[in-house]
């Protein structure tokens, strides 16, 4: 069992039923699933994306998905069945592996961080962060980089609103910025 699991399972579950006032342990918000993606732009090189399909693997562990046009659109210069990104999703294992590493090394390997923007849970308490550049994930080789890409994570959570979602996130020790007065 992963050491953010265990913290979630002996101490978040105890403090935020006190902290949201809970009676029953199942309205605890839980984690769902976390997304990870990447979206081709302009870039429709097969060798891009076998890059990010590769680099999506080394993070995530597991294969991830091209995701594809369903539809032709001449204002986009998109046809149908044209590649449009790469997506992985994780659940169980492998996911609360991803939230350790993602709260506790990758954000303290971006440059310039000062802390997650609040804005980043939205209403329904899920969590979305875009990293500019894919180095931060320490399965990155700096070394072995063709091209920068960008990717997005989506943490979802059982969460009804946005403030059970922060209290969710703050527990597991997502480092927020500090709350401006």
């Amino acid at each position: 069992m992963t050491k953010i699991k265990e913290k979630y399972q002996k101490e978040v579950v105890a403090k935020l039923k006190e902290a949201l006032q809970k009676e029953n342990i199942m309205q605890i918000p839980k984690l769902s699933k976390v997304t990870i993606n990447v979206g081709l732009s302009t870039k429709r090189d097969p060798k891009f994306i076998e890059t990010m399909v590769d680099t999506l693997t080394k993070i995530s562990g597991q294969k991830p998905v091209i995701t594809k046009a369903r539809k032709s659109i001449a204002g986009f210069k998109i046809r149908e069945d044209q590649p449009l990104g790469v997506k992985v999703t994780l659940r169980g294992e492998r996911m609360w592996d991803f939230i350790d590493k993602l709260a506790h090394v990758t954000f303290a390997r971006i440059r310039d961080f000062r802390g997650i923007k609040r804005s980043t849970v939205d209403a329904g308490g899920n969590f979305s962060y875009g990293f500019t550049e894919h180095i931060a994930f320490p399965e990155v080789e700096a070394d072995a980089i063709d091209q920068l890409h960008g990717l997005q994570v989506t943490i979802t959570t059982t969460a009804e609103d946005r403030a059970s979602g922060m209290a969710l996130f703050q527990a597991l020790g997502f480092p927020f910025k500090k709350e401006e007065k």
